[in-house]
């Protein structure tokens, strides 16, 4: 039977791929509602269209502390079960994960 450590790392790695990723998707969408912004207001359209587009920025907003609340705690768990399952370094799901912390580590803030 396989080991239930083994699939703990692949779930909690996925966890953390997953919520960076979302984060990412926030913050880059967030990026284009501030330019559409910026150019419907220099092209002089409606005030209710930019209006409109000033709440979906502020919806989009205020999903980014949530998704980096997440990935923190996400970073956290995988971190933490990476340093107690050492005996299982050998394993590519173990690998996979030490990798996943490295790359995911500059987004998460402590």
């Amino acid at each position: 039977m396989a080991d239930p450590r083994v699939k703990q790392l692949r779930i909690k790695t996925g966890v953390v791929k997953r919520v960076c990723k979302e984060k990412g998707m926030y913050e880059k969408e967030a990026e284009q509602i501030q330019e559409k912004i910026k150019k419907m207001q220099d092209e002089g359209q409606e005030l209710y269209y930019i209006k409109k587009q000033d709440q979906l920025l502020q919806e989009t907003l205020t999903v980014i502390p949530d998704c980096q609340k997440r990935l923190n705690n996400a970073y956290q768990d995988l971190k933490a079960l990476v340093e107690n399952e050492v005996e299982l370094e050998e394993v590519e799901e173990y690998q996979a994960a030490k990798t996943v912390l490295e790359e995911v580590a500059s987004h998460v803030t402590v």
